[in-house]
């Protein structure tokens, strides 16, 4: 079962690491990601509705896919290994279904310029928090901490 999402916010952890906050439609649960600084940045311009004169990567890649007759019909975030968030992009062209493996930054990213939806799978929503936890009703501190907490355990060679 897929579960329907959204981009909620970005913020910043302790180390003021950026993680891009994805609630579900009821805004009860949230799942933290942590993304890079590069890859918040387009998420942030892309929730914000900033235009570039000229196009960034994730807007190229829009592009591409439009010259090459391919709709980004939803992004889903699938899966989380060693620590390690996984996403896929469907693609719809010319009527058969291609399905791409990518970071969730850059599917979260892409889905926001072409106004796909995101969805998570039910093995990475066992890793979603109360939102009233997250961002109501505790100290800056309570929150950092809580976020930590439910931080992954990732391989530092790997940065998503």
């Amino acid at each position: 079962m897929l579960i329907p999402v959204k981009v909620k916010q970005i913020v910043l952890d302790q180390s003021m690491s950026p993680v891009v906050l994805l609630v579900d439609q009821e805004e009860s649960q949230v799942l933290p990601i942590w993304v890079g600084p590069f890859e918040a940045q387009a998420i942030a311009m892309a929730l914000q509705g900033i235009l570039t004169p000229r196009p960034m990567t994730h807007d190229l890649l829009r592009t591409l896919c439009e010259s090459l007759g391919a709709k980004v019909s939803r992004v889903l975030v699938q899966d989380i290994r060693d620590g390690t968030y996984y996403a896929e992009l469907y693609l719809d062209h010319e009527g058969k279904e291609v399905v791409v493996d990518a970071r969730p930054s850059d599917a979260i990213a892409l889905a926001l310029r072409t106004n796909a939806p995101l969805y998570i799978s039910e093995k990475v929503a066992a890793y979603t928090l109360a939102v009233e936890d997250v961002l109501a009703g505790q100290s800056e501190e309570e929150r950092q901490e809580l976020l930590e907490q439910s931080k992954p355990e990732i391989d530092k060679k790997s940065l998503h």
